[in-house]
């Protein structure tokens, strides 16, 4: 029994030796590393024999394993150690990215390369965008000539999509920033992506990965404006890339305008105060009357919680637009001014359906309130309508244009134009 006590329990099953080899294998680049730079410095300069290297190697190679490897020799000549200077374990190939010609045509053959190499092994993508991130950390060990052709390579990948643009916040750094490498690299980028693509494609790129409204990073804090960004890449031949960035901090600034005029509105702030405010506003972010009476209507529509029920929803807006008037007259001293706004009042009563029977008491409130003139309102009537809603609107105006065109000067609305 003493015996039966003492027994331990026994494993049983094969066991698979591999597993224990691969555990104990070492991350250890240097013969990969030998391996690619021999066959780099076999292929030469022919980039097709190159690429052809490169997809029979894989293979034989461990792509996955040594990613980081492979892409600094085949960008740099050999693997990079912090800060981007080359190792010393081994000869570097004189047969890469920073040794070859500093001109568009031989970086669109090298990326090229890197095309192929990713679409044969797609488990590279994910590594190559980090090589780019931290090769773009690197730039201030590298020479200038090797910047130029860094960033002419990536601005011609972002530009085919083999990159996200999200790879360009690496030139957010602190350091990069305050010795204006970033910019001077952002230059040769952009004109590289240019090359290949239009403002509109890159903007989108962009904007997919919320890098629109980050372009003014690439400045220092003192020098982070838009009139200093403007003047920089328009001074470098990219006005393209200015006013592209001019828009996007006027579109943020708009944004911003809405948004605290809505807090104001629900604050009831005197209406004087306002007008303050929203002319101060336009002076310092240069938006005109015609952009900033849309941005008024707008809040005003938005500051109220709309009844549901269609018979008492243009009440309300009545309501609501006589206490605005004032505010909306302030901003449609142009004629200008005041045909964008019956254009977004058609636009808002269309859009809103509860509103479609509201349209001809809302622009007669605003003509009695003097926002809107009897010029403005025929002009819209007879040629600056849009489609949206045209018959229904028109329509509804026909007897209310018909007085308008009759009346004598001081007369009167009668009761059944209202």
């Amino acid at each position: 029994m003493s015996n039966q006590r003492q027994q331990k329990p026994t494993l049983t099953g094969q066991r698979f030796k591999t597993r224990k080899r691969d555990e104990k294998e070492r991350f250890d680049p240097s013969q990969f590393q030998e391996s690619i730079i021999q066959g780099l410095n076999q292929t030469g300069t022919d980039l097709e024999a190159v690429a052809k290297f490169l997809d029979a190697s894989g293979a034989k190679l461990d792509y996955r394993r040594y990613a980081e490897t492979l892409f600094d020799i085949l960008v740099a000549g050999g693997m990079l150690a912090p800060g981007g200077t080359l190792s010393e374990d081994v000869t570097p190939t004189e047969f890469c990215l920073f040794k070859a010609q500093e001109d568009i045509e031989t970086m669109q053959a090298y990326a090229q390369v890197f095309n192929k190499l990713i679409r044969r092994y797609k488990y590279l993508e994910k590594g190559f965008e980090e090589e780019i991130k931290k090769l773009l950390l690197f730039l201030k060990g590298f020479t200038e000539s090797e910047r130029n052709k860094l960033a002419m390579l990536t601005g011609i990948l972002l530009a085919n999509g083999n990159l996200s643009a999200s790879i360009l916040s690496s030139l957010f750094n602190e350091n990069l920033v305050k010795e204006g490498v970033s910019a001077c690299f952002a230059v040769k980028l952009f004109k590289s992506w240019l090359s290949e693509k239009d403002i509109s494609s890159v903007a989108t790129s962009l904007r997919k990965v919320g890098m629109d409204n980050r372009l003014m990073e690439l400045f220092p804090a003192n020098k982070r404006s838009c009139e200093h960004f403007s003047k920089y890449f328009t001074d470098a031949g990219l006005k393209e890339i200015s006013d592209f960035a001019r828009n996007q901090q006027s579109i943020g600034a708009r944004k911003e305008l809405q948004k605290e005029l809505q807090e104001q509105m629900a604050r009831g702030d005197p209406l004087k105060d306002i007008i303050a405010y929203v002319r101060e506003e336009m002076k310092k972010n240069n938006i005109s009357e015609q952009t900033m009476i849309g941005l008024i209507w707008l809040s005003v529509m938005s500051s109220v919680e709309w009844n549901k029920k269609e018979e008492l929803v243009t009440e309300q807006a009545i309501k609501l637009l006589k206490q605005y008037s004032p505010l909306l007259k302030a901003f449609t001293s142009q004629g200008l001014s005041e045909l964008t706004l019956l254009l977004k009042i058609q636009e808002y009563c269309y859009d809103n359906i509860h509103f479609m029977k509201a349209f001809q008491k809302i622009v007669v409130l605003l003509y009695k309130a003097d926002v809107l003139s009897e010029e403005a309102i025929l002009k819209w009537y007879n040629e600056g309508h849009v489609t949206k809603g045209k018959s229904v609107f028109l329509e509804q105006m026909k007897k209310f244009v018909e007085w308008l065109k009759n009346a004598e000067e001081g007369k009167h609305l009668t009761s059944d134009c209202t």
